[in-house]
């Protein structure tokens, strides 16, 4: 028997390499080995983040003092790049799991009673399981998903070439970066979503600078726009929706993920949304846990690291309660990225301030000058929460997110000093606006 059989090779390989360190007798059940590592590393955080990079460079050499010609990305080049990168983090994942030692076992795990675990027909028994099988891209009825023309963020990442017009249906993290790498790249780019705004739960005045920077780029909004129907014509993407017809060279689904629960084999577990669990991510049937995107909680993969990593405390006896609200989230659009921790403007903080980037001489130089810095504060002048839009938001909000975790009040978090010119500093100028 082993101590704990965790079921998917995402994050989960974390808690695996750190209870194996323990002394604890692990295995890691991964469906395809060449996948280990999860979305993030495969097909999501990591080759979009090198896409994106690339995409960032082409932008800054839109500044006329470079002379250039107008060459565009290879994309072929860059899914090779992608594609090494991919193949050198998945033997150092090998390695880390190995040299710990944990058993790496290649199938499909399923959990199918109390300790009970199958995979390739063969029963396994543990005392602890843990799943964490990820998610899958969500297409609504209509769409005819046929992986050339209409396609999601997994093809999207293996393109060699550039289409000369792309529609992006979605306007959450993926929709929002897909727009902004296509665009950036010189693409005839639209990105098609149901309300009135890009986010209801962004900030009014980073959201409006986030719309404007994305049509600046060269994005078509089209907004109260929903898809009745998708399907392939001629090699393109024909779209029917509530307000037209249009076609275009292809179409992305970036409508949301959802969880995967096929490995629930049993009625003791119950399932919902995703797989139902308390706060220390524990199912209905006990020792069993679930963690990352299956539980719908909260679907990021440094999320899903720290859920592992905390139930691997509480097998170990250090149980404590992770706070889902001080994990950070951002989105990396082009040329500023969006950053937001702790309570938000959604929540209606007792506090506010806001500090516009422009008026950092910086931030002309570098593209920032749309940027916002919002800080919230409870009644009691603690810390609750920000929200950011600046280049290397998702750098700058860490920041704020020591804070949070510290319990800082607005007195103590002024304290610390910021380099001078930096994006940072704005926290402090934000500080300050409390007065």
């Amino acid at each position: 028997m082993y101590d704990i059989i965790f079921i998917g090779g995402g994050l989960n390989y974390a808690g695996a390499v750190v209870a194996a360190k323990k002394g604890l007798k692990v295995a890691l059940i991964e469906r395809d080995m060449e996948h280990i590592g999860g979305t993030c590393l495969n097909n999501g955080c990591i080759p979009s983040k090198h896409f994106l990079h690339l995409a960032e460079a082409e932008l800054k050499l839109r500044n006329p003092a470079f002379l250039r010609h107008k060459d565009r990305i290879k994309m072929d080049v860059a899914v090779k790049e992608k594609d090494r990168l991919i193949k050198k983090a998945h033997k150092s994942i090998e390695m880390q799991c190995t040299n710990a030692g944990v058993e790496l076992i290649e199938g499909t795990g399923y959990i199918t009673g109390p300790n009970s675990v199958e995979v390739s027909g063969e029963k396994l028994e543990a005392k602890h399981i843990v799943i964490g099988t990820g998610s899958h891209p969500f297409i609504p009825d209509g769409i005819a998903y046929d992986k050339e023309t209409i396609i999601t963020s997994d093809e999207m990442l293996n393109l060699t070439a550039l289409p000369s017009s792309i529609a992006i249906y979605g306007s959450g993290a993926i929709g929002l970066e897909m727009a902004s790498f296509f665009a950036a790249n010189g693409v005839e780019t639209t990105l098609i979503f149901r309300h009135e705004h890009i986010s209801n739960k962004i900030h009014p005045s980073i959201m409006e600078s986030m719309e404007k920077m994305l049509t600046d780029l060269g994005v078509q909004l089209m907004p109260n726009t929903s898809i009745v129907e998708a399907k392939e014509h001629e090699k393109r993407a024909k779209i029917t929706t509530n307000n037209g017809i249009y076609e275009f060279d292809k179409l992305l689904v970036a409508t949301g993920r959802r969880p995967n629960l096929d490995v629930v084999k049993t009625d003791a577990i119950e399932v919902g949304k995703g797989i139902v669990t308390d706060e220390y991510f524990t199912t209905t049937l006990p020792n069993v846990y679930a963690i990352g995107d299956c539980n719908a909680k909260l679907m990021l993969a440094h999320a899903a690291r720290a859920q592992v990593l905390n139930v691997v405390d509480t097998i170990l006896g250090h149980k404590h309660r992770l706070n889902l609200a001080n994990i950070p989230k951002f989105i990396y659009t082009l040329p500023s990225q969006y950053a937001a921790v702790g309570l938000t403007k959604r929540e209606s903080p007792a506090k506010e301030a806001i500090f516009p980037l422009s008026a950092l001489a910086l931030t002309h130089l570098a593209g920032g000058s749309e940027g916002y810095v919002v800080l919230y504060a409870d009644e009691q002048d603690f810390l609750v929460g920000a929200e950011i839009l600046a280049p290397h938001a998702e750098e700058i909000i860490s920041c704020v997110t020591v804070s949070l975790v510290a319990e800082m009040d607005i007195k103590t978090a002024l304290q610390s000093v910021y380099p001078h010119p930096t994006y940072s500093e704005a926290i402090d100028r934000a500080l300050r606006r409390f007065r």
